[in-house]
């Protein structure tokens, strides 16, 4: 249930192509200024939240699956609302510098025109001469824009909540480091629909009642699913 316009555009950025994506955040620009607006107050400029929602929206565009019963407005969102609120959060506690993060787009968008030339991930360096900003900086855009990849981050605004410590919470490291990997290859073996659960719940980082109306399931569904997905990744360990 996407627009046309909407779908075509998205087809367009899943195919690397990056005028698309400036057109789709054109076009949806209405949207993120609304939600932006809603956090104004909070010690940030409205430039600044709209920027960050822009990002927000860059990484919706860049992981939408068309498989989604659900409007790419609806799925959008969320991970909008998570990016301002991740920025509000981490500029309260590490002040980074608003320079910093509006640099986020065009290292994301040198990122990719890289990816798409060599067929590989940039390393800082690279990245430094391409953005024309030093090694450091480049380091801490990337921590700015960069999601949560991996079952070790951080969950929500907890910074000792993992994935990984959500299951269990043994001490020994080695132990740990195999759990994490049985972890992974667990989770490689669910069903579609329970990755995408995974996925949404954890990386990012929505509710049931969201992860329900991307998925066209119920809240309650959601609750369930996950539970009996919780409980076979726990006797996977």
């Amino acid at each position: 249930m996407v627009t046309e316009e909407n779908l075509n555009l998205l087809e367009r950025i899943s195919k690397g192509d990056e005028s698309a994506l400036e057109l789709l955040i054109d076009k949806n620009m209405g949207l993120i200024k609304s939600i932006a607006l809603r956090f104004t107050g909070r010690g940030a400029e409205l430039e600044d939240l709209i920027q960050i929602g822009s990002i927000g929206m860059i990484k919706a565009a860049r992981s939408f699956d068309f498989s989604y019963n659900t409007q790419f407005s609806t799925y959008a969102v969320p991970l909008i609302i998570g990016e301002i609120r991740r920025f509000l959060r981490d500029d309260g506690q590490i002040k980074v510098s608003r320079s910093i993060k509006r640099n986020g787009v065009a290292v994301m968008r040198k990122s990719e025109d890289f990816r798409k030339e060599h067929g590989r991930e940039p390393s800082v360096f690279e990245l430094s001469e391409l953005c024309d900003m030093p090694c450091e900086e480049i380091t801490f855009v990337l921590e700015a824009i960069s999601p949560i990849h991996s079952l070790s981050e951080a969950v929500g605004g907890d910074s000792s909540l993992t994935l990984e410590t959500m299951l269990c919470d043994k001490e020994n490291k080695i132990e740990r480091l195999t759990e994490h990997i049985a972890l992974e290859e667990a989770i490689g073996k669910l069903d579609e629909q329970s990755k995408q659960i995974i996925h949404l719940r954890y990386t990012k980082e929505l509710s049931q009642q969201q992860t329900g109306s991307i998925l066209g399931l119920s809240q309650v569904k959601v609750s369930r699913k996950e539970k009996k997905i919780m409980q076979m990744l726990r006797e996977a360990l």
